[in-house]
């Protein structure tokens, strides 16, 4: 596979990861190629989202690695919004509640601002570092 070349100082890099990519990875191998990512000021996109548990894990995770000079945390949004299935707690002990596949859009918290989201749009705004 062909490797990008390097942005420029005036480009923002957005990497899409397909979902079949991040099937073969454990949660924490997904943390760390998001986060390793995004360190470097580049956004991503994922195809699939991660589950609940795993964006959970990934704001733990980045909130240890903030420092004010060097990494300032990250802008997560997702869409659709995941909304709650009519079984409710029932229907999740039951096994009715199937996760939908979602589009994830993570980036630098001082890069990426999300100007308006709602159940068919996430708009954003990216700045240059």
């Amino acid at each position: 596979m062909p490797e990008a070349t390097a942005p420029d100082d005036d480009a923002v890099r957005i990497d899409l990861i397909s979902g079949a990519r991040m099937d073969g990875l454990t949660s924490m191998e997904k943390i760390r190629l998001i986060l390793d990512t995004v360190r470097n000021g580049d956004i991503v996109v994922l195809e699939e989202g991660l589950s609940p548990e795993e964006e959970s894990k990934l704001i733990e995770v980045t909130m240890t690695e903030i420092s004010p000079d060097d990494f300032t945390g990250i802008e997560i949004e997702t869409y659709p919004h995941s909304h709650a299935k009519s079984g409710g707690i029932l229907g999740r002990i039951m096994g009715k509640d199937e996760e939908a596949k979602k589009l994830t859009v993570i980036g630098p918290a001082n890069q990426i601002e999300t100007l308006h989201k709602d159940e068919n749009l996430i708009s954003a705004l990216v700045s240059r570092k």
